[in-house]
């Protein structure tokens, strides 16, 4: 395929019609890993956050992230880049703004994938301790879990699209288990507890003494992340201008009534003072198995370790995928010179971004191995202080491509055939402003987010981080426009050639 964009030269692209409907709404779905979302994050919204207020919480996050999501998929009809965020952004806002998204989403999925990995090996560790008695060190799994990740990467998209619908199935049908039987017997102590439910409930705090609104949502928020690298496998779906608009509302739609539904069993079968007692508690875990173990049976709980790890393994492959593909779509417009052959370049057989996946694995080794190296937990450290620095990243990201679509279609005037008031202009200025309010949302409470890990150097240099890559990617676009304008015009411009825009 010749590649419509300008100045680009010969360009390794990813396999053609490789994955269908299904695949892609898989890897979206497992980058948002339900199973953890809801274990790791529900409880401190209950203990900390809104109370029993929580699936409100979802609800309205559900319904701002699918407004969102409406400019989104309009711009998914008419560019597909495996860049997704960087290629939109840079025709909505220009290649200026364009490179900082660019390297902004970058950073994050890199270290999501890390961040993941710590989770994942938290989990091995414990989960073969308590089954096989064997004590094996975190880091152990954290290094197989980031092998496993580079050789399935290194194949065609397919072998790791049907790995992650296997572990995706097997966590949604666990957590729905639980949740289905309480539905049916009708609850715990305080029966269903349907006024949970009512959206007030996710602007206050129910149930609490002491609780954060701020927090509270924030968590609901965090655990959507990933639902949008739909668009990043445009390149590699059947047919990018159906399959990524539908992905993408499926997912966010999907996910967001499989939260609520979940997070109001989860209180509903614990009870309203349980409920809060157990998140604020040692073993805040319990929310979730200790309904399971008297409504289902122990060997359920047993079962849903296991898939919290296999789960966790599954959201840290997603998301080496993303990060493999991001810096795939940057390498190969060989901004820096070599890197349309190394990081831009795509496996002979398997059309797999295999350079850019290896160069990923080795920066979220070196993450791993930096934190285990300096003491530091698993979870405490390496999860919650990475999930923190790449969400931050992304949300920023996020807004700019809100504001991206408007500009695009009202400002640039492109696609009349598409642009309307409501979903071009409206939706999408609801989308960035409340997006923007979540970035709020997560400055002032990233000590809460962050819990123990608040206290280290990391901690406090986390926004530094944040605005050391944006002013990076504002550098070399600026670099390139004075000195080198052929590269220039390239940035975020490299798309499938029947949606290159022709000015």
């Amino acid at each position: 395929m010749k590649v419509a964009a300008p100045a680009t030269g010969d360009v390794s692209r990813l396999r053609q019609n490789a994955v269908g409907l299904i695949g892609v709404i898989f890897m979206a779905v497992a980058t948002a890993a339900p199973i953890t979302a809801m274990v790791g994050n529900v409880p401190i919204v209950v203990g900390g956050g809104l109370g029993i207020g929580v699936p409100a919480g979802y609800l309205v996050a559900t319904v701002i992230l699918t407004v969102f999501s409406v400019g989104y998929v309009a711009m998914a009809k008419h560019i597909t880049a495996a860049g997704a965020f960087y290629g939109y952004i840079s025709h909505g806002l220009g290649q200026i703004v364009g490179m900082v998204s660019g390297m902004l989403a970058t950073m994050a999925y890199v270290v999501f994938e890390a961040s993941i990995i710590g989770f994942f090996a938290y989990n091995g560790h414990s989960t073969f301790a308590n089954l096989f008695g064997l004590d094996i060190h975190w880091v152990v799994f954290a290094l197989i879990g980031l092998a496993l990740n580079a050789i399935l990467s290194y194949y065609d998209i397919n072998l790791t699209a049907k790995v992650l619908g296997v572990f995706l199935v097997s966590e949604i049908l666990m957590l729905a288990l639980t949740a289905v039987v309480t539905l049916f017997t009708g609850g715990g102590p305080d029966g269903l507890m349907g006024h949970t439910l009512n959206p007030a409930n996710a602007f206050t705090v129910t149930g609490l003494e002491a609780g954060s609104v701020g927090l509270g949502l924030f968590m609901c928020f965090w655990s959507w992340v990933g639902f949008e690298s739909t668009a990043m496998y445009g390149e590699e779906s059947r047919d990018p201008k159906k399959i990524i608009p539908k992905a993408t509302i499926v997912s966010v739609v999907g996910i967001g009534l499989f939260y609520v539904f979940v997070s109001w069993m989860t209180v509903a079968a614990n009870g309203a003072a349980e409920s809060v007692k157990v998140a604020a508690g040692k073993d805040p875990a319990q929310l979730f198995f200790g309904p399971t173990e008297s409504l289902v049976g122990g060997w359920a709980v047993t079962l849903f370790q296991i898939l919290i790890m296999t789960g966790s393994f599954a959201c840290a492959m997603a998301f080496h995928n993303c990060a493999a593909r991001y810096l795939y779509a940057i390498g190969r417009e060989d901004l820096i010179p070599g890197t349309r052959r190394t990081l831009g370049a795509t496996h002979p057989v398997h059309k797999s971004p295999h350079i850019a996946g290896f160069v990923q694995t080795a920066i979220a080794t070196v993450l791993v191995l930096a934190f285990f190296a300096a003491d530091m937990d698993p979870v405490v450290h390496l999860y919650t202080l990475l999930a923190v620095l790449g969400t931050m990243a992304i949300l920023i990201v996020q807004t700019l491509c809100s504001f991206s679509v408007i500009s695009y279609f009202h400002v640039r005037r492109k696609h009349p055939e598409t642009a309307s008031w409501w979903r071009t202009l409206l939706m999408p200025l609801a989308g960035g402003l409340s997006m923007a309010y979540v970035v709020f949302l997560l400055f002032d409470n990233q000590e809460a987010a962050a819990g123990a890990a608040s206290g280290t150097l990391f901690f406090r240099l986390i926004p530094w981080i944040v605005l050391a890559f944006a002013a990076l990617g504002a550098g070399l676009a600026l670099y390139l426009k004075a000195r080198d304008p052929e590269k220039y015009q390239i940035i975020g411009r490299i798309v499938l050639e029947d949606t290159v825009e022709r000015d």
